[in-house]
């Protein structure tokens, strides 16, 4: 499965980059991409693993459940 790269602005507007079939190849993209630009606080780029685009677009739009750290 091959790994998509999307620019993530609230409220949930997505815009397709790139696909890389190599882990390594998705993640130095990204890492590009936040580095050239940094002052962007609102917007993100993400690296998804999914079967296909429509399927990257529904995990991506997903909410996410916050993380819980240590047990209450």
């Amino acid at each position: 499965m091959p790994y998509f790269v999307y620019k993530v602005l609230p409220p949930s507007s997505l815009t397709y980059i790139e696909t890389k079939d190599r882990y390594q190849d998705a993640r130095t993209l990204v890492r590009q991409l936040r580095r050239e630009h940094p002052s962007e606080e609102i917007l993100h780029y993400r690296m998804i693993f999914a079967n296909n685009r429509a399927e990257a677009e529904k995990l991506l739009s997903k909410p996410r459940d916050e993380r819980v750290i240590g047990e209450d």
